[in-house]
């Protein structure tokens, strides 16, 4: 069976640049530059609502760095880009993320000392208590936090982490603290993930619930854009792929057409797509 998604894409030019159906997301002359380098150089991206979209690309290709701009994390040298019809350039990244699309990064951010379920209520967004003076007068804000609560928990449910609901994020390992950020960005609420290499130090047992999640948020009409070097997860889990090279969109497709481009073989699958990357290093 063809998945809506994949169905609605398959009339799309496998070209960069490609207009999509119905974009969430639309990028025009998005530039990056550190001194003399373009890290980002993108002429145009359009990533369709409801899919799952892979960005592939050798370290240092801007993939990273092109998350940081459209987020509101970095400032770019040039360009225009609008999720949802909203225009974004110079909008702050925590504004960015009210607007529902919200990322998660190489390196999780769990805040350590606070349990895991304190780490997904911090993530929930206009809470009242949070003001000075409402925080004064708790029947203003217990009904809304008992409903935090419940939807935290439904949450560690979801992820299976709900028997480590009490314990302090720090102690977690690497692929449970994948499975807490990803939690913790629902959190919000979000209409698109962005998801920087979320198999990255993961084990295969918890990398495979993770695509399991992951495909399943699209299939809830998430749209959902990550970064990856795991080249299986790519090609099984995506319904269209975009690869980036020296900052430039120079391929994109459904994955098995991306698989097969000579230009992305080149730059990226016939040299580079088993190296570790490097945190140092825009990818």
């Amino acid at each position: 069976m063809v998945d809506e998604s994949t169905a609605t894409l398959s009339n799309v030019a496998a070209e960069p640049g490609a207009s999509k159906p119905d974009p969430i997301l639309a990028a025009d002359g998005v530039r990056r530059s550190f001194g003399g380098l373009n890290a980002v150089d993108v002429d145009h991206l359009e990533l369709q609502r409801g899919a799952i979209t892979a960005l592939i690309g050798p370290n240092g290709a801007g993939k990273t760095t092109l998350f940081n701009v459209l987020t509101g994390f970095d400032r770019p040298s040039a360009g225009n880009w609008s999720f949802a019809g909203t225009e974004l350039r110079g909008m702050a990244a925590h504004r960015v993320a009210r607007l529902g699309m919200v990322r998660t990064f190489q390196l999780t951010k769990a805040l350590a000392r606070l349990t895991v379920l304190e780490n997904l209520q911090l993530a929930a967004t206009n809470q009242r208590g949070e003001g000075m003076f409402a925080s004064l007068v708790r029947p203003l804000w217990r009904g809304q936090e008992n409903r935090y609560r419940e939807l935290a928990d439904e949450l560690l449910a979801r992820f299976r982490l709900d028997h480590l609901r009490e314990a302090h994020a720090g102690t977690l390992s690497g692929g449970q603290r994948k499975l807490l950020e990803l939690a913790r960005a629902l959190m919000t609420r979000p209409r698109m993930l962005m998801l920087d290499e979320p198999m990255a130090g993961v084990n295969p047992a918890l990398a495979q619930s993770l695509l399991e999640h992951i495909t399943s948020l699209r299939d809830e009409g998430m749209t959902v854009c990550f970064v990856e070097h795991d080249m299986d997860m790519v090609m099984t889990t995506s319904d269209w792929v975009v690869c980036l090279a020296e900052g430039s969109v120079i391929a994109e497709g459904p994955p098995r057409a991306i698989g097969a481009n000579p230009a992305v073989i080149d730059a990226y699958l016939g040299k580079h797509h088993d190296e570790p990357s490097s945190p140092e290093q825009p990818s």
